[in-house]
């Protein structure tokens, strides 16, 4: 996928749909981080991706990471129908500001939404919501980042979900992990963004089944 704009400012609207016709394996990424800028009057950006997966199919949602500027304001929504056998993966990683250049991030406006359904019936429901001037403050929370920049969820829909809970948590020891009812979820930490990736990538290609993922990961 390409943004052409190179990054989303306040009033922009950038959307993105797929479908995946039946016995499908199909990897969306992008070509680059994506990145929020600063919105001079508060107003999001606005970002929408519709996921649609028949019988059969598999697709990987794996973009670059988003990279938050300070003053930012992002309303992002995920949303995905999935056929009874299908499965998703589902990759998404935050970066408050860029570590190697720097960059302080105080001020965010973030909600994120993710709704997946399997034959129309509600399966999965994540929202992240961030808001205020005390960004590196609520960061250092525990239970938000232990101090850490860059964060990532990770969610797996498939019928043998659960089958990768172990080898997870086994390979990756110091993500936080759970698997049930078709779905698997972990949640990743660190410092900056390629000590994330060093941990994401090998994660991803597990739960993708793929060797590696596109070639612009390891750019």
């Amino acid at each position: 996928m390409i943004n052409t704009a190179g990054g989303l400012t306040g009033g922009d609207r950038l959307s993105w749909s797929f479908r995946a016709g039946e016995g499908v394996k199909l990897i969306c990424t992008s070509q680059a981080c994506e990145r929020i800028y600063r919105s001079r009057d508060g107003e999001p950006a606005r970002l929408s991706v519709k996921i649609d997966v028949d019988k059969g199919a598999r697709v990987s949602w794996i973009p670059q990471e988003t990279i938050l500027f300070d003053g930012c304001a992002l309303e992002r929504s995920v949303e995905a129908d999935l056929a009874s056998d299908a499965s998703l993966l589902i990759v998404e990683a935050l970066v408050f500001g860029r570590a190697a250049m720097g960059e302080t991030v105080r001020r965010v406006s973030l909600r994120d939404r993710w709704t997946i359904r399997r034959d129309g019936r509600l399966v999965f429901a994540d929202a992240v919501s961030f808001a205020g001037n005390d960004m590196e403050d609520q960061l250092q929370r525990r239970a938000v980042a232990k101090g850490h920049r860059a964060l990532a969820t990770v969610a797996l829909v498939a019928p043998d979900a659960e089958r990768h809970l172990d080898h997870v948590r086994e390979r990756f020891p110091d993500l936080a992990s759970s698997a049930f009812a078709g779905k698997l979820l972990a949640r990743l930490t660190a410092n900056e963004a390629h000590d994330l990736r060093k941990m994401l990538i090998p994660l991803a290609e597990v739960l993708s089944g793929e060797n590696a993922l596109p070639k612009v990961w390891a750019a």
